[in-house]
């Protein structure tokens, strides 16, 4: 299953960047990044069989393992694609929210983007880590 990025506004290079890539790099499943300008652009098309994430401060707070089980559960599904969508500054709209097949949260504190990407890429490491059993995460 790809596990896909898409976020609004560049990264550059930055410090962000580089712990982005770091953990990307460490996944041993196949990852892809999209930008797209903070207004406008389209999202990539997306496969039929696929699941559409939005990061929202209203989203669902998962633990590790809950995440990495969800995402095990859609890969054992066929799911082809996880879509993790980060918005823009203003966030997502209503519409956008009802279409989304999760919404997923770090929390009730407002990150900056760039640090959302890097909690995103870290949490997906760790996700996969854990359905490898790979001893990177340490239960409580």
């Amino acid at each position: 299953m790809l596990l896909h990025i898409v976020a609004r506004g560049r990264i550059g290079r930055s410090p962000e960047a580089e712990l982005v890539e770091r953990y990307l790099k460490r996944i041993a499943w196949p990852t892809r990044v999209s930008e797209l300008p903070d207004r406008g652009g389209r999202e990539p098309e997306r496969p039929a069989q696929g699941r559409r994430i939005l990061l929202d401060e209203k989203g669902e707070i998962l633990g590790s393992a809950t995440f990495a089980e969800r995402l095990g559960r859609w890969r054992d599904d066929g799911v082809r694609e996880a879509r993790f969508l980060i918005g823009a500054a203003d966030g997502f709209s209503d519409p956008d929210r009802a279409e989304a097949d999760l919404l997923l949260s770090f929390g009730r504190a407002t990150w900056p983007h760039l640090l959302a990407r890097a909690l995103l890429a870290e949490q997906l490491f760790r996700a996969t880590s854990i359905l490898a059993n790979h001893p990177y995460h340490r239960e409580g």
